[in-house]
């Protein structure tokens, strides 16, 4: 808006004073649009494709190349803050109630298929018995380690009679979670009060607990290990909530970060572990890798409403994955292995009786196994992730994708994640 400047004569006073004039205001700020960050929406989507990439091949340089779990847990970790301005309490009961109805669905599914294949927990002998019934509470709420065969059914079966372990493995991460959302309150607690003492006092722990200096048996050991290794990474969450990152200069963050996880290459290459540089299998390296490569990540973070360019075109499985986060991480593993039975049909085909059609299917099994183990997600999504719209207490939905088609939603949609 501008000053009008006006001339005129006042009887008796001469010309009127003419008006100073006033600067022009400066423009106002545009509001910024709510939504979510999709820049770290699209971290968590690659570190879900990463975890079941890795999962497939098993190869331990995509721990180095990019440490999913740390920034799955760095990424939760900004969230919980986030929350943490309402009460406490009701923030805790809300994310362990989106926790647990797509963890049940899970555990009836792997734990139906357990006893169908002959398993006994009362005479397991790697759980205890009786113990071994108390734990399946853990199939209910993740507070410890599910029991699970080591092995179940028969090696001429259907699945590997090792499948119950691998179909369990990824349960290790939502016990970690649920202890960090317990723990969140007092953790940002003492982060806005301590900051860099709280920030790197789980490096510390892992220098402790996760080198052998300091020994804890049993599955006590792995979950405060986990806890230890990753702490750092959710405390960077709140780092980045809180703003804290942007206040240390670009240099000597990345400078820093850089020489950490310099560090982790050097103990990982004295401490290789019996998959070589798996930092699964090295703590402390873990731990500050995953470090320095959250506050990179963290640093250069662009604050994206939308994703633009050549990412645009992920935009719709970016939703998606982030909505079915849960049902994906959990299932991901039995879907891996329910591709071998379905490829292993392939044999049976009457242009696969010569033995270069064999061993041709022989040479890309795993190729195999990679482009079939998506659309076997994708049916788990529609067959389960909606519930983890009633665990949110939202309208379910088929498939989120944000697409405004009749399709993708199941009823009326009643709020936002």
């Amino acid at each position: 808006m501008t000053t009008q400047e006006t001339h005129g004569y006042v009887p008796g006073r001469g010309p009127a004073p003419q008006p100073a004039p006033q600067p022009a205001p400066a423009p106002e700020t545009a509001p910024r649009p709510p939504g979510r960050d999709r820049y770290l929406d699209m971290l968590r989507s690659t570190a879900l494709v990463r975890v079941v990439v890795y999962h497939l091949f098993g190869w331990a340089w995509l721990t180095v190349l990019f440490p999913s779990m740390g920034v799955m847990f760095a990424l939760a970790g900004s969230l919980m803050a986030r929350s943490l301005s309402r009460p406490a309490w009701g923030v805790i009961k809300g994310r362990v109630r989106r926790l647990l109805p797509p963890l049940w669905a899970f555990s009836v599914v792997a734990l139906a298929l357990m006893f169908a294949g002959g398993w006994n927990v009362l005479k397991d002998p790697d759980h205890g018995g009786t113990w071994g019934v108390v734990d399946l509470v853990n199939y209910i709420i993740p507070i410890g380690a599910p029991p699970y065969p080591w092995h179940v059914g028969s090696k001429s079966g259907l699945l590997e009679d090792t499948w119950a372990v691998q179909a369990a493995g990824p349960l290790w991460y939502l016990r970690a979670y649920l202890w960090f959302v317990v723990a969140s309150p007092l953790l940002l607690w003492a982060f806005r009060r301590i900051p860099w003492a709280t920030l790197l006092a789980p490096l510390a722990l892992t220098a402790v607990v996760g080198t052998g200096l300091v020994t804890i048996p049993g599955e006590t050991g792995n979950a405060v290990s986990d806890f230890a290794v990753f702490g750092g990474c959710w405390v960077l969450g709140f780092a980045h909530h809180e703003g804290m990152l942007t206040k240390v200069p670009r240099y000597l963050a990345i400078s820093c970060s850089a020489l950490l996880m310099a560090f982790g290459l050097w103990w990982a290459s004295g401490h290789l572990g019996p998959d070589g540089w798996d930092l699964n299998d090295i703590p402390l390296a873990q731990a500050t890798w995953s470090f320095g490569f959250v506050v990179i990540l963290l640093q250069y973070s662009p604050s994206w409403q939308q994703l633009s360019g050549r990412l645009a075109r992920w935009d719709k499985l970016v939703t998606l994955s982030n909505n079915r986060a849960v049902t994906i991480y959990l299932w991901h593993n039995m879907l891996i292995m329910a591709t071998v039975p379905i490829i292993d049909q392939a044999y049976n085909l009457p242009f696969m009786q010569s033995d270069s059609a064999v061993a041709a299917l022989d040479t890309t099994y795993m190729l195999w196994m990679f482009v079939l183990v998506w659309p076997l997600i994708g049916l788990t999504i529609v067959a389960f992730g909606w519930i983890e719209d009633i665990a949110a207490r939202r309208s379910p939905r088929l498939w989120p994708n944000g697409g405004r088609g009749r399709g993708a939603r199941v009823g009326s949609h009643r709020g936002r994640r």
